[in-house]
């Protein structure tokens, strides 16, 4: 088992050299600490704990910055291209001084994108760049939400597990009763062996109780490591208050799934705006210097000369082409449309029905913290007594037993199903205080 770092040492360690000897008595120093003496692991250390170096997240942000960077480079014209080349040289004799029209050019190209390309496009990527913003907070959400109800299903089955513990102690004094009253006749053999089955039953109970309970841990390891394996905070786990159903609805336009879906279909309509230029044409300019050798036929070098050009294209044929890509770009905008309304009726689903289900446990809380464990608790008490008093019947005294527990049980497991709503409202809502 994983216990902190934080230990008293004890005061021969100092002392010791680097010795196995003084090694094997600082881990048996360490290992033989009481479990009350370590500190115990609440909600708000895990869910720190959770977030504080987990690789999801930081993926999704360098994603996010990757496609930033992206975006400066998409607005940028492309690099100019440099001609070079000897042209005209004779090829039978490869004599550069014999033709006039031998030359040697020296040349840059600068092509410019059609019409306003470059700007949608850097447009384009900087709203794939928000996109995965917000994609990096729906993980740190869900992060948090998945951690708070695993946090919160190993609590239930610590907390069951003591419930049954305490239980069976009760059960092991009935049995013992029964065993009694068995010996002096007053019970039939039948009773005594209920009683035990009712014991290995709890036994049963606890062991898949415990076994939850280490599946609980297991799935917390994923995020926190060992750390999952320290004692659990007795206190019931507190979350962050809620506001009204109807402040929520208000803000799912905001919540980040929205955001990157909005922000997905405003790149799909710059990638319209971009199909629309390409029925713009294109146009490339160029300077080039042209060295000329040999000499004239008066005896002078001949001259140098520079060339300035220009190229534009054409876009003629724009059937299978422009027009092909306006008519995708205007479908997938569609599609990107759709999308983020079927995600925004599917958060009001989620919404509606956590939010029912909130206040619903919230009103079965109530009726156990006030009623049904008091009532159940008493019934036992009076079960006992007129058990002993050899007014009712064993059966009807096992039968109140199971009642309790069963009862306290499901008190428990009302008030973690409660709190796991408020958490995906949580995760809708996002962090209030």
């Amino acid at each position: 088992m994983f216990y902190p770092r934080k230990t008293v040492r004890p005061a021969h360690i100092g002392t010791c050299k680097k010795s196995r000897l003084c090694t094997t008595a600082a881990l048996f120093a360490f290992f033989i600490m009481p479990v009350n003496a370590l500190a115990a692991l609440d909600l708000d250390e895990t869910v720190r704990l959770a977030l504080l170096d987990d690789p999801a997240i930081k993926a999704m942000q360098a994603r996010a910055s990757a496609i930033s960077d992206a975006a400066v480079a998409d607005g940028q014209l492309p690099d100019p291209q440099l001609k070079t080349g000897l042209y005209n040289l004779p090829v039978d004799d490869f004599d550069i001084d014999r033709e006039p029209t031998t030359q040697l050019r020296l040349g840059l190209v600068q092509a410019f994108p059609r019409g306003k390309t470059l700007q949608y496009t850097q447009q384009q990527t900087e709203w794939l760049a928000q996109a995965e913003l917000a994609n990096s907070e729906i993980t740190v959400r869900k992060l948090v939400r998945d951690v708070r109800k695993h946090f919160l299903e190993l609590y239930y089955q610590i907390q069951a597990e003591q419930v049954v513990r305490e239980s069976r102690k009760l059960f092991a004094q009935l049995v013992d009763i029964t065993q009694a009253h068995y010996a002096n006749g007053r019970v039939s053999q039948q009773d005594v062996l209920s009683a035990s089955l009712e014991l290995y039953r709890l036994d049963d109970r606890t062991t898949r109780i415990l076994n939850e309970a280490d599946k609980g841990r297991a799935a917390l390891m994923k995020w926190i490591g060992d750390t999952a394996l320290l004692p659990i905070d007795d206190q019931f786990p507190e979350l962050p208050n809620i506001p009204s159903k109807e402040t929520i609805a208000a803000a799912l336009p905001e919540h980040p799934l929205i955001r990157a879906e909005t922000a997905k279909l405003a790149a799909s309509k710059r990638k319209i705006q971009i199909a629309n230029e390409q029925y713009k044409p294109g146009w490339s300019a160029g300077l080039e210097y042209r060295k000329r050798f040999g000499d004239d036929p008066d005896g002078d070098s001949r001259a140098d000369m520079m060339a300035a050009m220009v190229t534009v294209d054409l876009p003629m044929f724009t059937k299978n082409r422009q027009d092909k890509r306006l008519s995708a770009s205007i479908q997938m905008a569609e599609s990107a449309q759709l999308t983020r309304d079927d995600r925004l009726r599917e958060l009001k689903r989620m919404l509606d029905t956590d939010y029912a289900n909130w206040s619903r446990l919230g009103e079965r809380a109530s009726l156990y913290d006030g009623e049904l464990v008091r009532d159940a608790a008493a019934n036992v008490q009076a079960s006992l007594k007129a058990y002993q008093s050899g007014v009712t019947e064993f059966t009807t005294l096992m039968r109140a037993r199971i009642t309790d527990l069963d009862v306290r049980l499901q008190d428990l497991r009302v008030r973690v199903d409660r709190a796991k709503s408020q958490a995906n409202l949580l995760y809708i809502a996002g962090e209030t205080q």
